[in-house]
């Protein structure tokens, strides 16, 4: 625990403190964000590959682009919110406990960017190769620009929080709250679970939720040998503590 105790009218303005510096921080990107919106929009565009885009109500097109200025806004700001996260709970953990919440916060962060990296550079264009192709002679495939902002912005929020799964079993298992045993125990039960997860939060489309689930599986076994691994090495050193106990009383015995 830290040295200094709030009161609890001081934790509140410590919250609101922080608060309006991380919501400063998201209205500050957003309006960035907007002045680059051109560049983004090409970037959203590119896994549709050349697929012409229309908008059917007056607003449409600019009620979009105000969504992705503040999505983008979140995502620039976000080191800015985290860190101000880490200060506000920082005074209430010790030594051990902030260790593990940096190591949270750094790894969420990584894992979250490598599971919409695999989303926009794998699943977007085969998902959208995929609708396209199943178009009927006669049906041109005309896509509205809000929606399609929708179905991307769904895709990549679904497999950035999905891949959060090994970061999450990795800190049960260190935490010891789980065991490599019990992981590989449950298996197909978290099979079960991480279907169900990818049909509710990817499009009603089943190249989306197989290409969701089959990496989860993957990250799932590997959060399992990392596990395995910090395991041995928590039991390794709780032995050496041991041993060394043993040996203090030995001496004082002596």
């Amino acid at each position: 625990m830290g040295d200094v105790q709030l009161s609890f009218l001081e934790h509140l303005e410590e919250l609101r403190k922080r608060l309006f510096i991380s919501a400063l921080a998201v209205v500050l990107a957003a309006i960035g964000s907007y002045f680059f919106i051109d560049f983004i929009v090409d970037l959203i565009e590119a896994p549709a590959r050349g697929l012409d885009f229309i908008y059917i109500s007056p607003p449409e097109l600019f009620v979009a682009y105000m969504r992705i200025a503040v999505i983008c806004g979140l995502a620039v700001a976000s080191p800015v919110f985290l860190f101000q996260f880490w200060k506000f709970v920082k005074p209430a953990l010790d030594k051990r406990e902030q260790r593990y919440l940096l190591f949270a916060l750094y790894m969420g962060v990584v894992f979250f960017a490598i599971g919409v990296g695999f989303a926009y550079i794998m699943v977007l264009p085969l998902a959208l190769e995929f609708f396209v192709r199943i178009a009927a002679p006669g049906i041109e495939p005309l896509f509205s620009f809000s929606y399609y902002l929708g179905f991307v912005t769904s895709v990549l929020l679904a497999f950035g929080i999905v891949y959060q799964l090994p970061l999450l079993v990795v800190l049960l298992g260190s935490l010891g709250l789980v065991s490599p045993p019990f992981l590989r125990k449950h298996r197909k039960l978290v099979l079960l679970v991480i279907v169900l997860l990818s049909a509710f939060l990817t499009p009603p489309d089943v190249v989306s939720q197989m290409m969701l689930a089959g990496p989860i599986m993957l990250l799932y076994e590997l959060s399992i040998l990392l596990t395995a691994l910090i395991t041995r090495k928590r039991r390794k050193k709780e032995q050496e503590q041991e041993q060394g106990f043993e040996y203090e009383d030995t001496d004082t015995s002596d």
